[in-house]
């Protein structure tokens, strides 16, 4: 499912227009991601949690050349599915 059908879902499914739906979920996702920058958490109880996980530097091989390189320190973001979304998914 892309954005374009994700609006059109929530749409119907909150009965407002796609232009509301896409108001919502642009903020959505924008709130999000203000909250991740600053280092916290976002928990949605029964559906899951966003947050942001530091990966230490490490040593890779490119695999074009076979060449030894390194890769620095990032922090990612992961979302970690809770436990009522595993059940739904796993019927």
């Amino acid at each position: 499912m892309n954005k374009k059908e994700l609006v059109n879902a929530l749409a119907e499914k909150m009965n407002v227009t796609k232009v509301a739906a896409e108001s919502h979920l642009n903020g959505l996702v924008e709130v999000i991601s203000e909250v991740l920058e600053t280092g916290e958490n976002v928990k949605l109880v029964g559906f899951g949690t966003f947050e942001v996980v530091k990966r230490a530097k490490r040593k890779g091989i490119n695999p074009q050349t076979g060449k030894k390189i390194n890769i620095p320190a990032k922090s990612v973001p992961v979302f970690r599915p809770g436990k009522e979304l595993k059940d739904k998914v796993n019927k």
